[in-house]
Formats: C-alpha cells, structure tokens, sequence
C-alpha cells in the first residue's frame, strides 16, 4: 500500500517524458527538492493540468514508488500571472530555477530557501514592480541562496590581512571567499576591482533588506558588476 504524501510546492523545471508523462521538479515547503513524475499529465482529459504548470505554488500530492515518485493531485494556490505575463521577469524566474536546480541536489527541506523564494516570487509578480530593479530581484535570491547553502563570501574585513575594509580599492576573489584589500590584491595578483557602491549593494542584499535595497539608485555598471561577480561565483562552485 502506498503512503500519500502532501506538501506545497513551486514548479520550477519540467521535461516531457514519453508520450503524455512530464517530470516535474519542485521546491517544497516540507521536503525541499523533488522530481515528481506526471502519469498522463500531457492528456487534455488530465485533471491534474491546471494545477501543475511552470512557477505555479500548488498543494500537491505524491506517492513513493519503487523507482521514482509519482503526482496524485495538483492544486493551484499562485500561478503569479504577471510574472508570466512579463517577458523580462518570465526570464529572471528561469535564471532562479536554473540557479536553484545547480546548487540544490539532494532531497532536504530548509525553511529559509523556501521563504526565500516565496518570497522573490510574490515580488516579481507584483503589478507595480518597477522595471529599474527587476534584475535585481535574481541577484537578492542568488547571494541569499550561496549564504544559505554556506557560500556567504566576506564582505567587512579583507579575507586575507582581516583588517577592516574600507570604502577605497577592493577586490573580489572566489577563490580566497570575499573581498581583499587593494595592499593584499598586489600580493596575490588574483580578483576582480568592485566599486564601493557594489560593495555596499551585496551587504544589503546579504542582510535580507529588501526595503533599503529596493529604494537605493542602482545604475547599469552597478548591475553589469554585480552580474559579472555573480557569474564567477556560479561557475568556481560549479566545480567544487
């Protein structure tokens, strides 16, 4: 007798399989990670259709097989239509899902990863968001998410001297953990210049002050900067 097992969840990714099946991987609230196979989902007379879309929150139900889990019922609570709607926020929620499908591989539920996304998805399907800090949306959800998984870089002293950073020369380098000193950057010779407007902008995100952040001026080289740090952070972890 199989068990049945409820929780919510976000769709973040699905792959057509077979002839009607889809495999969908979800985020949940109480089990974190899941791929969860769709019987006949691909069918118009599937009852579980509506419910079981891309980026909706539903209520689901699953059951454990031998090899692989499958959907019982799918309940739309949020299908965050604006978010749909937008083609620039549609792309940023698949930049977070591609994120979140890279750096979490196992099954284990974390409260914070959840509210977090919960959280940047309510924010891009808000109807007034302005388009000026769109992008920075994926950038609130990526640092949180690194400091979560236990990747929060150094950001108030430098990573190799300790000595409280001050708002002058700074250098991010990965591979050391967080910023380095301008004396330290000319000893090692590795990193990458981060202004101190930058700096100042991922303390905010990594204190989680969506508030602050949302009301500071953050012009197109503060995002080119930001998106630059971001990518070599994605892709040394990728490889550790």
């Amino acid at each position: 007798m199989f068990v049945h097992y409820r929780t919510k969840g976000i769709i973040f990714k699905k792959e057509d399989r077979g002839e009607a099946d889809q495999l969908f991987t979800f985020y949940t609230k109480d089990f974190g990670k899941l791929e969860i196979l769709g019987k006949a989902i691909r069918k118009i007379s599937s009852k579980l259709r509506s419910g079981a879309d891309i980026f909706n929150l539903s209520e689901i139900e699953f059951i454990q097989g031998k090899t692989h889990k499958t959907l019982t019922d799918a309940t739309s609570i949020e299908k965050f239509k604006n978010l749909k709607k937008n083609s620039r926020r549609l792309q940023i929620a698949y930049k977070i899902s591609e994120i979140l499908d890279k750096f979490i591989r196992g099954q284990e539920s974390d409260e914070r990863i959840w509210q977090l996304l919960i959280e940047t998805f309510d924010r891009l399907n808000a109807p007034d968001l302005k388009p000026s800090i769109c992008d920075l949306q994926y950038y609130y959800f990526f640092w949180n998410l690194l400091s979560f998984l236990g990747y929060q870089p150094q950001l108030y002293n430098c990573v190799l001297c300790q000595k409280r950073l001050t708002p002058e020369n700074l250098y991010f380098n990965q591979k050391e953990g967080g910023l380095i000193c301008e004396k330290c950057f000319k000893k090692v010779k590795s990193g990458i210049e981060v202004k101190p407007e930058v700096v100042k902008i991922l303390r905010i995100i990594l204190e989680k002050n969506w508030v602050i952040l949302s009301r500071l001026k953050i012009g197109k080289p503060h995002l080119d900067s930001l998106k630059t740090i971001s990518k070599i952070c994605e892709e040394n972890l990728s490889f550790s």
